[in-house]
């Protein structure tokens, strides 16, 4: 399975449009070797530099024939989870200092989850464990711009 971004490379810095300098908008991503079998997946942007990993999307119950996730837009059929800014919307990269990684995750899974939207991090993780068939990731860095306001 492989998830990737026609706006970003592997490794290479994200592009400002997606963090908090720019429109704040989620990239656009493709996903392609799917397995057969999968019934939703689920993905997760994280910057696991931040204190406590911290996570900037959720979304879970997506669409197992899903190919591509438009920019600013929701992956079909996906459910919002919540992230640790306490929404459910995407956030983008903001480090209040130096270079952050960020991962996007994706994972198969051999059924749905059976939570409500706004669901947290754990519960959407805890969940899942026993219904991974596969996953997949890819990470881009960014280093903020301007320093953050005081």
């Amino acid at each position: 399975m492989k998830i990737q971004s026609p706006a970003f490379a592997p490794e290479k810095e994200i592009p400002q449009k997606y963090t908090c300098e720019g429109e704040n908008i989620s990239p656009p991503l493709e996903f392609s070797g799917v397995p057969a079998n999968t019934k939703s997946l689920v993905l997760i942007v994280e910057d696991p530099d931040a204190p406590g990993n911290f996570i900037h999307w959720l979304v879970f119950n997506i669409e197992p024939q899903t190919k591509k996730v438009r920019e600013a837009d929701v992956p079909d059929g996906g459910m919002l989870g919540l992230n640790d800014f306490g929404k459910t919307t995407y956030k983008g990269p903001c480090p209040p200092s130096g270079t952050h990684r960020y991962f996007f995750k994706l994972f198969a899974l051999n059924d749905k989850l059976p939570l409500p939207e706004n669901a947290s991090y754990k519960e959407v993780f805890d969940t899942m464990q026993e219904k991974l068939l596969d996953a997949a990731c890819i990470y881009a860095t960014y280093t903020r711009k301007t320093p953050p306001s005081p």
